[in-house]
């Protein structure tokens, strides 16, 4: 029996047999060719194809993982229409005489190279992003078909083992037969792991398992303690079936959860709201029993449109959630895009730091015209259930202020045009440190806060949360972190604000109870985590020191 040990991606038991992926080496040659244009033309045409791949495998991860989650692909899609990446094999073909699958191969190499060389960490993961596109564009000039190799195994479940997995490879996977993954490589942070997560399967990364091979091997994967067995023994075969059964137990007792209240045993009572990409989550909030939404990610209409949406679209996909939620309250959060998020015709330059860039509300309050049909939008959508609105990357009163004065004009022109709409509560994002440090006076400002745990991490403790050789020191339980959220809630209260976590910190339920006595008024979470934190909240006692 070998016990290794890796990082949680996501928690859960799986025992069975074990599948590696292989990969298909594209071995890729370099040929003379007499007709460059000829070969221009089967890159581009190569390149459409592999674009039209990655739509559909956008539209199959939006049915099983939601549209925030699915993003990945439209970003594998911006990529392809990159001009500098495009120009490079473009004149690759040209100047050298070669074929486009060694173009191709030899740009995704330079690419990776340059952004693995980068100073900074996010651009440092788009290496792989581009390395990816590179192959698929390949192997569509080779006329391969796409198919990940699982050595026949698909007539049962099975625990997947890989050097690692592209978050392609992940949505392929019949989700039905898979048991768990566990890879070499990757971040707990990575699409992949995030995809993991939504997909409820228990995934382990950065597991050193057998340069040999642990193919058709019996296997364990412990998502709670880390641990990969291998070839384990009856006794830890019978130990973990009674350990398995346990947690099935508790995922049926989760669901006579349904219609009771977030409230602790001595009687705190705390709003737990679904955090949203579009209007397709809409039926997994309803599913899950989550009180209301507290994070529709708006920047999603944007990202699946190739031009700016219209206010009338923005209007049909607002009105839509407000009503399908029945007067729960539904918080809006106005367009958050830019760093990881980027829409080709924003024509938004290129940065060497965009997490700290040019991004969300300080597009929003320089492109004044695209922010106040988003405004009218919502305002218009707000007659039909209970809005509320909130504005990311905050760092100052006169960015509400602003905020404020175009609100008022928004107003003033639906009056004019005798369109109804209601007054709706505004709230802000807490995830910068000078927000949590000013929350004081922003307090005065708005009705409510929402903290943005991940990004308020990364920034507090000035560490990527993607760069995986990061992982071991990136700790969102850092006391700075936890003294800050405190700060925001008393802060918040002070002023009359109520404060909620629309962060992944959220549906952590080592904090739930912290979380409690710190006095948040609301947490939201992934659909599939609200009967969980309902659970923990209901076997909270506060009087209990």
């Amino acid at each position: 029996m070998q016990n290794i040990t890796g990082k949680i991606a996501f928690g859960g038991i799986a025992i069975g047999k074990i599948k590696e992926i292989s990969k298909e080496n594209n071995v890729v040659r370099r040929v003379k060719i007499e007709d460059a244009k000829a070969e221009i033309a089967r890159f581009e045409a190569a390149r459409d194809q592999a674009a039209e791949e990655l739509k559909g495998l956008y539209d199959k991860a939006v049915k099983e993982v939601g549209e925030a989650n699915a993003a990945i692909f439209e970003v594998h899609q911006m990529m392809l229409e990159d001009e500098d990446y495009l120009d490079s094999v473009r004149n690759i073909i040209e100047a050298q005489s070669v074929n486009a699958e060694f173009a191709v191969a030899t740009t995704g190499d330079n690419f990776a190279r340059m952004f693995a060389d980068m100073d900074d960490d996010y651009m440092k993961e788009r290496a792989a992003d581009v390395k990816d596109i590179s192959e698929r564009v390949i192997r569509v000039l080779s006329q391969k078909e796409e198919k990940v190799n699982t050595s026949g195994a698909e007539k049962e479940k099975y625990i997947i083992a890989a050097d690692d997995l592209a978050p392609s490879e992940t949505v392929q996977l019949d989700k039905s037969k898979v048991l768990a993954f566990v890879t070499r490589h990757g971040s707990t942070n990575s699409h992949t792991a995030i995809l993991a997560r939504t997909m409820n399967i228990p995934a382990l990364i950065g597991v050193d398992f057998p340069e040999e091979g642990v193919d058709g091997q019996f296997g364990i994967v412990d998502g709670f303690d880390a641990k990969f067995f291998v070839e384990p023994d009856e006794d830890t075969k019978a130990e973990y079936r009674k350990l398995k059964e346990e947690n099935e137990q508790k995922k049926r007792l989760l669901q006579e959860l349904k219609g009771k209240e977030n409230i602790t045993k001595d009687g705190t009572k705390i709003n737990l709201y679904a955090n949203i990409g579009g209007v397709s989550d809409v039926a997994n909030v309803l599913a899950n029993d989550a009180g209301g939404i507290g994070l529709f990610r708006s920047e999603f209409l944007y990202l699946e449109s190739e031009n700016y949406p219209t206010e009338e679209a923005q209007f049909a996909a607002y009105k839509t959630v407000a009503e399908n939620m029945a007067g729960k309250k539904v918080i809006i959060r106005t367009l958050d895009i830019g760093a990881d998020k980027q829409v080709g015709y924003f024509g938004l330059e290129k940065e060497e730091n965009p997490a700290m860039g040019y991004r969300a509300i300080r597009i929003c309050l320089d492109r004044t015209e695209i922010f106040k049909t988003q405004l009218r939008a919502i305002y218009r959508a707000s007659y039909y259930g209970t809005i509320a609105i909130m504005f990311p990357m905050i760092i100052s009163v006169n960015e509400v202020k602003k905020i404020k004065e175009i609100i008022a004009e928004v107003k003033a022109g639906l009056d004019a045009d005798g369109i109804p709409y209601k007054d709706v509560e505004l709230g802000i994002m807490i995830e910068t440190p000078a927000a949590v440090m000013i929350s004081d006076l922003l307090a005065k400002e708005v009705d409510f806060f929402s903290i943005g745990t991940n990004d308020l991490t990364q920034y507090t403790l000035a560490i990527d949360r993607q760069n995986p050789k990061l992982d071991n020191i990136y700790d969102s339980h850092h006391e700075a972190v936890l003294r800050m959220l405190k700060m925001v809630v008393d802060n918040g209260h002070k002023e009359g604000c109520w404060v909620g976590i629309c962060g992944e910190l959220g549906a952590d339920e080592t904090l739930t109870e912290t979380f409690l006595r710190m006095g948040f008024d609301e947490l939201s979470v992934s659909p599939s985590m609200i009967l969980r934190i309902r659970d923990k909240i209901r076997n909270t006692d506060l009087s209990v020191k």
